[in-house]
């Protein structure tokens, strides 16, 4: 995690579970087909969200991170998440 001038940043990958059908993911797909990208067979799309926290510790700042994960950035149902340090 970056805490560079006493700031931790944290990054949530937010994507869809094997099997969600992923409309955006699959529009792309044809479009780059039909674009003539070849041997493509699969594009997944996901989220990535940057949370920058200020005067706390990288452990406290996962916690918060995975606080507004629950609250509002990923349905557990749906979606898989990973959260760890931001990369650069």
């Amino acid at each position: 995690m970056d805490t560079s001038d006493g700031r931790t940043t944290v990054e949530v990958r937010v994507e869809l579970k094997p099997g969600v059908f992923d409309a955006e993911g699959d529009g792309v797909l044809k479009a780059l087909r039909l674009l003539g990208i070849a041997h493509l067979t699969e594009v997944t799309t996901g989220r990535v969200y940057r949370l920058e926290f200020d005067g706390i510790d990288p452990t406290e700042a996962e916690r918060l991170a995975a606080r507004a994960v629950d609250r509002l950035l990923a349905n557990p149902v749906v979606h898989r998440v990973v959260v760890g340090p931001a990369r650069a």
